[in-house]
């Protein structure tokens, strides 16, 4: 017990050189994550861009165009130019709202979710044997690492998601 949270207070006090070394393993890990999606994303002509707007979409079912701005961080030229794409290909439908006209409602379409489920699918078997080799304290103390290095405005969109 002792020796458990001596180990847990040097972990309070990283070196630069330890600290540096958590950062090439995120670089090489988020490499290692987003590799399966890569290939599959790569038949399509597609990048990461566009995979991360076909699984908020996924995620929320008529999200507003605003809304994926703000979760996405780009441009809305950017995510103009994704959607286009995306829309024009056949995997997502933009809808006018219903409330505000200026409004566009996006979903995905049933190509659109077979895409997604092709993409977290690789993601989610990468993600569950990592966490299961890693065990379960592990992956609440990656789980917490993750949350504390959000920016407050991007946590609370987290949670909203959960």
């Amino acid at each position: 017990m002792a020796e458990d949270r001596a180990r847990n207070e040097n972990l309070l006090f990283l070196t630069d050189a330890q600290l540096r070394r958590g950062i090439e393993a995120m670089f090489f890990a988020y490499r290692g994550f987003t590799a399966d999606p890569d290939r599959i994303l790569a038949d399509y002509g597609y990048g990461r861009a566009h995979h991360r707007a076909i699984h908020f979409i996924n995620r929320w079912p008529g999200t507003t165009v605003n809304n994926l701005l703000a979760i996405l961080g780009v441009t809305k030229q950017s995510l103009n130019r994704i959607l286009r794409t995306l829309i024009a290909d056949g995997l997502v439908v933009s809808a006018v709202g219903t409330r505000d006209r200026r409004e566009r409602h996006l979903t995905l379409t049933e190509e659109g979710a077979a895409l997604e489920a092709k993409l977290s699918e690789a993601q989610t078997a990468r993600m569950r044997d990592a966490f299961r080799r890693a065990g379960p304290q592990a992956v609440s103390g990656f789980r917490a690492v993750l949350e504390e290095m959000m920016d407050d405005d991007l946590k609370r969109l987290f949670e909203g998601a959960a």
